[in-house]
């Protein structure tokens, strides 16, 4: 209807709400049927009404075009319905009059929400005037079938559908799919009440904004779930950026649901791994570096434990893995899809279950570690934790001491076992005297008593090894036990 009026009646039209007159006839049709898109007052829709009717010329008003007009065929009825009028832009709002092929903006698909209809388009949120605020209202009913889905579906959680009514909000930027973006001061009214919009997450860090997670506003339990109209009004701050507004009937799955998605078509078959890992450690001719195998852990760097469901991105460079669950479970609470090893994005659907890794964790129980080799084999990597718990000092044993704080000498039938554990490196040397007891000097000048033990199990140990009966792991102390009774040692 909008369409075929003419100039003047565009202008009659756009002056009646306040909007700019001048232009092209193709640019005041472009304006007022964003009128009909985002201010549906009964006081535009009577206007219009008033607009289409044939004109007397006894009775035009001084705003319309004096010339001879051509009488036009009225509407079939007196009265025209509300929706029935605006049921050419009900669910299709923005799909204006083609005068160009003006590239469309396009959101990025989410991994979280199956997308079953699109209500409305992303169409751009324009200003209606110089005010800072601005509200751009739409309307859109469901049909019988989208009520059926919704009230059918079931509840994630209490008074939550599966199946919803979802608003995105992204840049007007037609260059590549865009991420969800609101715009400042936002405030979404459903029908007669205000829909909760994501806060901010409070930043610990000093000078540091806090962030918004942008992602759809559900909007499904403030609706009419009928064949009755829906309105929807955007509140936004006008900042100098464009921002695009879109309505999508989704499906919302859970991190559980994408898990087994991601195990019945994203797993890599256990030989194709092992190409990738010979691949990793081919020798390069140009290179001076030979790797001859690389080390994989088998701890999930999220949470620290054991990898259950070993997964990585196509796109990494790297081949440790991640925890698939863990990984999955977080991004339902906070998307973020970046991979905790490299801080690269791995986006759901470049995400792959590596099954030679997998393959791994059943046949190693008692690791924490693996290394691939040149081959493609791999071997466990236990040695090193085990080496890594034997001590690290020299150790002596020494036997109880005596009333005057000398240890005694043990003898051959006696407690050889008893003795106590010391480790000392005087700078002084080491001393020998014939009652058998054995003295040193410290570094700071004091003294010490060491007992000559007799051959047995009772003897010196260093590091954990035995050097054989009676002889002694410090090079000092058999010196010391060699001289026995021989008078003093010389002074190094």
């Amino acid at each position: 209807m909008v369409m075929s009026f003419r100039v003047s009646d565009l202008q009659m039209l756009l002056g009646f709400v306040g909007r700019s007159k001048s232009g092209l006839k193709h640019e005041l049709v472009t304006r007022a049927l964003q009128l009909v898109q985002f201010d549906c007052s009964p006081e535009l829709f009577k206007k219009i009404k008033e607009a289409h009717r044939p004109l007397d010329p006894l009775t035009m008003h001084s705003t319309y075009d004096r010339a001879g007009t051509v009488p036009r065929t009225p509407l079939s009825g007196p009265n025209i319905d509300y929706p029935v009028l605006y049921g050419k832009y009900l669910n299709g709002l923005g799909r204006l009059p083609a005068k160009t092929l003006k590239p469309e903006v396009r959101l990025v698909k989410l991994p979280f929400f199956n997308m079953l209809d699109e209500l409305l388009k992303p169409t751009e949120l324009v200003p209606q005037n110089n005010e800072k605020l601005q509200e751009s209202p739409c309307i859109f009913a469901l049909t019988p079938r989208q009520v059926e889905l919704i009230r059918n579906s079931r509840e994630l959680q209490p008074g939550i559908k599966a199946v919803q009514v979802v608003l995105r909000i992204c840049y007007s930027d037609t260059s590549g799919p865009q991420e969800d973006q609101y715009p400042p001061n936002i405030a979404v009214k459903v029908n007669h009440s205000y829909c909760s919009v994501p806060g901010y997450y409070p930043s610990n860090k000093p000078g540091v904004e806090p962030k918004r997670p942008c992602r759809p506003v559900n909007l499904t339990h403030l609706m009419y779930l009928s064949s009755a109209t829906n309105r929807v009004t955007v509140t936004w701050g006008n900042y100098g950026k464009s921002y695009s507004v879109a309505l999508y009937l989704v499906r919302q799955l859970t991190s559980s649901e994408l898990l087994q998605r991601l195990k019945t078509i994203g797993v890599k078959h256990p030989e194709l791994c092992k190409a990738l890992v010979k691949e990793k450690l081919r020798l390069d001719p140009d290179s001076e570096i030979a790797t001859t195998g690389v080390r994989v852990s088998l701890i999930c760097p999220l949470v620290k434990m054991r990898l259950s469901v070993p997964c990585r991105a196509e796109s990494c460079a790297h081949l440790q893995c991640f925890d698939a669950v863990f990984y999955l479970q977080m991004n339902e609470k906070k998307p973020t899809w970046l991979c905790p090893v490299c801080d690269k994005p791995a986006p759901y659907d470049q995400l792959i279950i590596d099954g030679l890794l997998s393959k791994i964790l059943s046949e190693c129980e008692d690791a924490d570690e693996i290394e691939y080799l040149v081959d493609g084999s791999w071997c466990p990597i236990r040695a090193e934790k085990e080496r890594s718990c034997s001590p690290q000092c020299p150790i002596l044993v020494l036997g109880p001491s005596d009333a005057n704080g000398l240890l005694s000498t043990p003898s051959s039938a006696g407690a050889q076992g008893s003795h106590v554990v010391v480790a000392s490196r005087g700078r002084r040397g080491v001393r020998a005297r014939g009652d058998g007891v054995t003295r040193f000097g410290g570094a700071g000048g004091g003294r010490g008593v060491i007992s000559s033990p007799s051959p047995g199990p009772g003897a010196a140990r260093a590091r954990g090894r035995s050097k054989g009966p009676g002889r002694s792991p410090h090079p000092r102390l058999s010196q010391a036990r060699a001289g026995a009774g021989s008078g003093p040692l010389p002074r190094p």
